[in-house]
């Protein structure tokens, strides 16, 4: 099956692109790794008017140190991510997870914007920017608005995006010494769409994890938090029961919905497998 007909532009820069995309209204879609819209587009599960080709924006590119605040820029690919030096040194989530993102190929074209914007609730991403606490940098004709990562995911495929909106960039605290991390996905294949994964981090003082962040994806219609579970381990000592425990309230908080080949009953089983492994992983 091939796309239906479309017009097509690429702006130079921020201002063009937005100007662009307010005069073409929610007909037009934008496209820059395009390893998402082009296969929705051949499938005419996507049919817009105009397709707007940001790739020539250079506000929307480079990863940089911003005080206290890493920004990824928009049009930041997934190998950019995995292969920067700043990323692994600020913000190591990020590095452990990219691997796990399909393929080489993909990696070198899909983008972090591109990723996010789609809210994929199998993707890493999403999970990821929710788990470093961060901050989506948001342009629209009418000016710059900042949305905090736990706002910006609604449902399934569904962010805070309007219609005339491009998402920037995205700016995430930088990790500190006494941060741990850990990346967990469990597939059936490398490459394939994750059956559940997580994205967790903490601080560690001692025997005891504090601040935590346990962020389950592919396993509901967005990223799931594990609020309680967070509130059960923060500022206790770390055991074999008090892990015990937060596996059951995980697999008790976390709703799961059954996909097209894993029932609700195995994904919340894995919800209880990856969080163990992790707590295992972060005080070792």
């Amino acid at each position: 099956m091939k796309s239906a007909a479309f017009d097509y532009v690429k702006p130079g820069s921020l201002t063009e692109a937005l100007g662009v995309l307010a005069e073409a209204g929610e007909d037009a879609r934008l496209i820059a790794g395009g390893q998402t819209l082009l296969a929705t587009l051949n499938m005419r599960l996507s049919e817009p008017s105009v397709l707007i080709d940001i790739t020539n924006v250079e506000e929307l590119k480079g990863i940089t140190l911003d005080g206290k605040h890493l920004r990824i820029g928009a049009l930041v690919t997934h190998t950019e991510i995995e292969e920067s030096d700043l990323i692994a040194k600020h913000a190591p989530l990020l590095k452990a997870a990219a691997p796990h993102i399909a393929h080489r190929a993909i990696r070198n074209l899909g983008t972090w914007g591109g990723s996010l914007a789609y809210g994929d609730p199998a993707a890493e991403w999403p999970a990821c920017s929710l788990a470093l606490n961060a901050t989506m940098i948001i342009h629209s004709p009418s000016g710059e608005r900042r949305v905090a990562a736990s706002d910006f995911f609604i449902d399934l495929y569904t962010t805070s995006l309007e219609p005339d909106d491009i998402l920037v960039a995205t700016e995430i605290p930088i990790a500190d010494s006494a941060q741990v991390f850990c990346f967990q996905e469990l597939a059936r294949r490398h490459g394939d769409y994750a059956v559940a994964g997580l994205a967790a981090v903490a601080q560690k003082q001692g025997d005891m994890l504090t601040q935590c962040k346990f962020i389950f994806f592919s396993v509901g219609a967005t990223p799931l938090m594990a609020g309680k579970t967070q509130s059960w381990i923060d500022g206790k000592n770390l055991n074999e029961q008090l892990i015990v425990d937060a596996v059951k309230t995980a697999r008790e908080e976390i709703e799961v919905i059954a996909d097209l080949t894993n029932s609700a009953e195995a994904k919340q089983h894995l919800v209880g497998v990856l969080l163990e492994r992790a707590l295992k992983q972060m005080m070792a």
